[in-house]
């Protein structure tokens, strides 16, 4: 339509010219009775028309990009609206607010695997030379080359709407999703600390550092991502009647499966069907 427009206009203007040029011929006519007299005038009309023809010629050409580019432009219009849905779906499995992974994950690991430099230090300890040595502790389990991080499977928010609103409670979608950041944070730490070696775990987390190696040799386990129970210690997944009613929602949508390993309650990160 503004094609359409244009060229009514471009006509318009057109039968103007041709219109100007035709009383400039009627002139130049009238003017060649008297050729002695009208050879500077007739050299300058002639300037003048030549230099609407140029005039005339570049709008024609300038009108014929554009009327090109119309199709190009609405093809981009409409790869721009099939972009903008896309990613409108996107935001729908994806929390309005996601805490930093990394910033807790380096923040545990620096504080719990790397002993103090005063504790390296062989004089900061005494050894029995009498006492028997320890068994040698379990290597630890070996992991596939090129192993993925913890994924984040969020929930959208139909997957919430479909729960009973007995189940539902007062959880928000928000809520959920950051829950799942939280695990996917629990799973990489489980994860750091069975491929550190012995000399950059600190005492206190050894003991617990086996425990895990041994869970992830479990055959429920084993090659999948993990967290336990007592890992549970927020920022937004913490082991209390919220924590616990968001594993119960997201064991029913199956992001994960739970199993008792010992003592432990092994929470198993699974990919939604």
């Amino acid at each position: 339509m503004e094609a359409e427009k244009a060229g009514a206009s471009l006509d318009s203007l057109i039968a103007g010219f041709n219109s100007r040029i035709s009383e400039l011929q009627e002139l130049v006519i009238a003017r060649n009775m008297y050729p002695a007299s009208s050879v500077t005038d007739l050299s300058a009309v002639d300037a003048a028309v030549k230099a609407m023809e140029l005039q005339v010629q570049a709008i024609k050409d300038r009108v014929r990009d554009e009327t090109l580019a119309i199709p190009k432009a609405k093809k981009l219009i409409d790869a721009s609206l099939k972009q903008q849905r896309k990613l409108k779906d996107m935001s729908v499995y994806a929390p309005t607010h996601v805490p930093e992974r990394m910033s807790m994950l380096n923040l545990d690991t620096n504080r719990c695997l790397f002993p103090e430099s005063s504790q390296q230090n062989t004089g900061s300890g005494t050894f029995n030379l009498d006492e028997d040595p320890a068994p040698p502790p379990p290597p630890p389990p070996k992991e596939k080359k090129g192993r993925s991080t913890p994924p984040l499977w969020f929930i959208s928010t139909e997957e919430l709407d479909s729960l009973s609103s007995y189940m539902r409670g007062r959880l928000t979608l928000e809520k959920v999703n950051a829950a799942i950041n939280d695990m996917a944070t629990y799973a990489e730490a489980n994860y750091q600390l069975i491929a550190a070696p012995k000399k950059n775990v600190a005492g206190d987390r050894w003991e617990k550092a086996l425990e895990i190696r041994d869970i992830a040799m479990h055959e429920a386990v084993k090659g999948k991502h993990f967290f336990l129970e007592t890992d549970m210690k927020g920022p937004s997944l913490k082991l209390d009647n919220t924590g616990k009613a968001i594993l119960t929602v997201l064991r029913h949508l199956g992001r994960v499966n739970e199993t008792r390993i010992g003592h432990h309650r092994v929470i198993i990160l699974l990919k939604p069907h």
